[in-house]
């Protein structure tokens, strides 16, 4: 056993914790499903709502990388109509978290994913260019269920996955976009997870400051993967990581 701050950790749950942080590294710099698959394999250490407090600011962290490295590539037209919506579904999932044990968590978010995937698919194989939605309560849609999953379990990804497939972004502005949006709501959730949850205490800052090497090499790495694949295969390659997340998920 290790203990680190006021965490007993094993060997095996150390290298989790700096997989999970690896992971969310590359999942910032472009490997979305990357993210996803980090929230079962950490809340399987520390539980559902623990986790999220865990992850969060490993998130944060990240998000900086992310819109470091993609900032100039964002759709703010789309950002301006997410962003308040997004802040009522965080309202709308720190109150809904209170009621949700371990077990509901990972069956909702199960759910929420394959959902996800399956409107993916769709997306890629049975929609128009023409009927991609572009009107603006598809945007509300999204930023509200986008808040929503990312407070209640760090999992909006999916979401943000299938409204930016869905318009049609391409590669670099879907990862800068995804960054930036995640940067605001994820600072916007600390407040929440601090006074509402108590998930996040001084020792879990400084657990998850001991990840960074591992965040960054994480988005070296996916910074590498992601430039080395064209938009086509881009956009299925979303889609596989986000079905490997499911999978992850329902074990």
């Amino acid at each position: 056993m290790i203990n680190l701050f006021s965490f007993d950790l094993s060997y095996a749950s150390l290298a989790i914790v700096l997989l999970v942080a690896l992971l969310i590294g590359m999942a910032k710099t472009g490997v979305h499903g990357a993210g996803m698959m980090s929230v079962p394999i950490l809340a399987n250490v520390f539980g559902g709502q623990s986790s999220s407090g865990i992850m969060l600011p490993m998130l944060v962290m990240a998000d900086v990388l992310g819109v470091w490295y993609y900032h100039r590539h964002a759709s703010w037209k789309h950002l301006k109509i997410l962003f308040p919506w997004a802040a009522t579904g965080v309202v709308l999932g720190t109150i809904t978290g209170n009621y949700i044990d371990d077990r509901a968590f990972k069956i909702m978010m199960a759910g929420i994913i394959v959902v996800s995937v399956v409107i993916m698919i769709w997306l890629e194989r049975g929609q128009k260019e023409e009927e991609v939605p572009h009107k603006k309560w598809f945007g509300v849609a999204t930023g509200i269920a986008g808040g929503f999953t990312s407070m209640v379990g760090n999992l909006a990804n999916s979401v943000m996955a299938v409204y930016l497939l869905s318009i049609r972004l391409p590669k670099n502005a879907f990862i800068g976009t995804a960054a930036w949006f995640f940067l605001v709501v994820n600072w916007f959730k600390v407040p929440f997870h601090i006074f509402v949850w108590h998930t996040i205490t001084v020792d879990v800052l400084l657990l998850d400051l001991t990840t960074l090497p591992a965040i960054v090499l994480g988005a070296w790495l996916g910074i590498a993967i992601v430039g080395k694949l064209s938009e086509r295969v881009y956009r299925w390659f979303i889609i596989g990581m986000t079905v490997v997340a499911a999978a992850i998920m329902v074990m």
